[in-house]
């Protein structure tokens, strides 16, 4: 039986950020690899979640027909249904409208990314969440200024290049918290015990 210590457990878990930004530069490496597939999976998968969002409120207002608002209720569920069902029958014209979206998103994202960057000034790779803010930005200013001549290419490598850069940015942060851990550890293991 081996006895583990709670350093042990310590470092484990502090191996769990680092594969998890592996995986996510591994799924952005894939993304770019195979851009339209990445694209239609994208636009499929947000086309399921409509749909079962939209099947969720329709159940809800009918449970609860009893309160105000019934009929809101069912419509906005009927919508959330037809627009899913709209982006599987038309792939194209959701991939568009999808692309424009995702875009704005990137923009957003990017911007909260740089915010976040000077937040954390004081941590030793907060220029890595400065430089993902400054790529993302990049990318949705290139979805939009594209859109919507290259949506089914597009949509797929800006996310895969998107999904990349947060993979390496939470790389370099769980790295530096791995370094400070183990830094703790040797200075707590080398400290003279009264």
């Amino acid at each position: 039986m081996t006895a583990h210590t709670p350093t042990d457990t310590l470092k484990s878990k502090n191996t769990i950020p680092i594969w998890l930004s592996i995986l996510l530069i591994g799924l952005g490496i894939a993304a770019i690899a195979v851009p339209l597939v990445s694209t239609i999976v994208a636009e499929t998968w947000i086309a399921f979640i409509l749909i079962s969002a939209g099947a969720a409120k329709i159940t809800y207002a009918f449970r609860t027909r009893e309160q105000s608002g019934f009929l809101w209720k069912v419509v906005i569920g009927v919508l959330y249904v037809a627009t899913g069902i709209m982006l599987i029958v038309n792939p194209l014209s959701g991939i568009i409208t999808l692309t424009l979206l995702l875009g704005s998103f990137l923009l957003t994202e990017g911007i909260f990314e740089i915010i976040l960057a000077f937040r954390i000034r004081p941590e030793p790779n907060w220029l890595s969440v400065l430089i993902n803010g400054i790529v993302t930005v990049a990318l949705g200013g290139i979805v939009v200024f594209q859109w919507p001549g290259d949506s089914p290419w597009l949509l797929g490598t800006a996310v895969g290049a998107s999904v990349i850069s947060t993979g390496v940015s939470r790389l370099m942060l769980a790295l530096n918290v791995s370094a400070n851990q183990t830094a703790t550890d040797s200075n707590v293991s080398s400290s003279p015990s009264a």
